[in-house]
């Protein structure tokens, strides 16, 4: 056997032999968050630890910005297999599983202590439970805020009778209905949309975390924002179970792993960015205010009777899930 065909057999065999060694599950995972967001940085941190974690075997897309599938269409998308991941934020859910909404109460959740244990905890199981129910497979929890803002423009929103008829940007409904109690009229729309909707006045004023009104650049066109600790949100990402299930063991421990470390990652990113938001925004020229704690009761007053209502007392779920709170 020649040199010349002893190269050829052996480049044909390398050929053969390289898509098996080299194989890699393509996972698209889509997220409505602008690059600048501290969460979104989390994500792609996440996504890069998924694919040293499993050795190669995933290689994890990230398309944020809604560049590949829209807030609104997240959820379905994956659930049915037309993306094999998405990020959502938990008033996301709705009507389609309210209970993840109950961080939303207002003036509820604001101990960070709450979201070092949550991805552990039984209160996260039982929503994951409820999630695969929906169609869809969690693999990490991103707390996101525990500090938010209430932006509009002239004066900051500080006492209840500010709101008065004023068209707010809403988020579920058990908070809307908070809203509505203040005498804002709310309309439900994902982060993407707000900043349009703000400058064409769409809305006279949103509710958003602090560092998301900076990196979305709500201070170009709003002047008065109210920071307050009225609500706690997270994202978290899924996969489609079907995808998920033919996984290697090797992936899907992956995935535990970069889950868990993310969801720490993201208590760290997110407290750096509540603290370093109202000062930004001083930056920026507008007026803020931080809400005293007295200015917090008079709100949580009027807001949360209303919420409580609409949240569903004696849901058997939702009773399940603030029990499960309870114990943390």
């Amino acid at each position: 056997m020649t040199y010349k065909t002893t190269a050829i057999l052996g480049a044909a065999l390398i050929a053969m032999s390289a898509p098996a060694a080299f194989a890699q599950t393509q996972m698209r995972c889509s997220h409505q968050l602008p690059p600048a967001h501290h969460i979104a940085k989390v994500v792609d941190r996440w996504a890069a630890e998924v694919e040293t974690l499993s050795g190669g075997e995933l290689d994890v897309q990230i398309f944020g910005a809604d560049s590949l599938v829209g807030a609104r269409e997240n959820i379905v998308a994956t659930a049915k297999g037309d993306i094999e991941c998405a990020f959502s934020l938990n008033f996301q859910w709705g009507k389609t599983l309210p209970i993840m909404n109950v961080t939303v109460a207002p003036f509820a959740f604001g101990d960070i202590g709450i979201w070092k244990k949550w991805p552990t905890s039984e209160a996260a199981a039982f929503l994951e439970e409820k999630l695969l129910e929906k169609g869809v497979k969690n693999v990490v929890w991103m707390f996101q805020t525990n500090t938010s803002v209430f932006t509009t423009n002239g004066e900051p929103l500080v006492a209840p009778e500010d709101f008065a008829g004023l068209k707010m940007r809403g988020l579920t409904p058990p908070f809307d209905a908070a809203l509505a109690a203040l005498g804002a009229t709310p309309t439900a729309m994902p982060g993407s949309e707000v900043y349009q909707a703000l400058a064409t006045g769409v809305i006279d004023g949103a509710i958003t975390d602090v560092a998301a009104a900076v990196s979305r650049k709500y201070y170009e066109v709003q002047d008065a924002f109210t920071v307050v600790p009225v609500l706690s949100a997270y994202l978290h990402g899924y996969l489609n179970p079907e995808f998920y299930d033919g996984l290697s063991d090797t992936s899907k421990k992956a995935l535990e792993e970069a889950g868990l470390k993310a969801s720490e990652w993201a208590i760290e990113a997110s407290t750096e960015a509540g603290s370093e938001g109202p000062g930004q925004l001083e930056e920026k020229g507008v007026k803020v205010h931080v809400a005293t704690p007295e200015e917090n009761a008079a709100l949580q007053a009027v807001m949360r009777p209303a919420f409580d209502k609409s949240f569903g007392e004696g849901d058997a779920d939702s009773q399940k899930l603030l029990d499960l709170l309870g114990k943390m």
